[in-house]
C-alpha cells in the first residue's frame, strides 16, 4: 500500500514542480531494474550481461 502512496506522491511532485524531464529518467530505471530481476535466473542471463 505505502508503494502505490509513493508513487502518488511522485506523481502530484511532477504536476506541481512541472518536473516533466524526469518521467523518461524514472521510467528507464524501472524497466533497467525489471530486466535484471526478472533475467536473473533465466535462459535470457547471458543475453542480457552482453549488454553491460
Amino acid at each position: 500500500m505505502s508503494k502505490l502512496i509513493i508513487v502518488g506522491e511522485f506523481w502530484d511532485f511532477l504536476k506541481a514542480r512541472k518536473k516533466w524531464w524526469l518521467m523518461p529518467v524514472i521510467v528507464f530505471l524501472v524497466l533497467l531494474g525489471a530486466i535484471l530481476v526478472l533475467s536473473e535466473g533465466s535462459a535470457l542471463a547471458p543475453f542480457v550481461y552482453t549488454l553491460f
